[in-house]
């Protein structure tokens, strides 16, 4: 992974989020993609922060674009790690969001883990 690749990425992850087309979106995530936020248990009864499976992580997605209907997430920088991105963007309620997605062979993220600037 490079740069150009990461930057790709994130420009059409953040594209999908903007305009509410939870197919794109769900194209960057792996079938058995492992999902941490601090954010989960405000939108399911899910205490352990942790979402398993495309599926149930595209039913969260789901909610949280049908409880934030006015949401628009602004990219800020991409950064490359190894076999990793870094997303940093501003979120929900304006708070900074820096996100991780471990990239799979395929180009999928496989392991995301999201960190917030401010108490949610």
């Amino acid at each position: 992974m490079d740069q150009i690749w990461a930057e790709a990425y994130a420009g059409s992850w953040i594209e999908a989020w903007n305009s509410r087309d939870l197919e794109a979106l769900g194209d960057h995530y792996a079938e058995d993609v492992v999902f941490h936020s601090p954010f989960i248990p405000k939108l399911v009864d899910n205490p352990s922060c942790t979402i398993h499976g495309r599926e149930a992580l595209l039913a969260y997605l789901q909610k949280g674009m049908d409880v934030f209907p006015h949401m628009r997430f602004q990219l800020h920088r991409v950064g490359v790690g190894v076999d990793s991105l870094a997303l940093n963007y501003i979120s929900v309620d304006g708070a900074l969001a820096n996100e991780v997605h471990v990239i799979n062979s395929e180009g999928k993220a496989s392991e995301v883990r999201i960190h917030y600037s401010a108490a949610l």
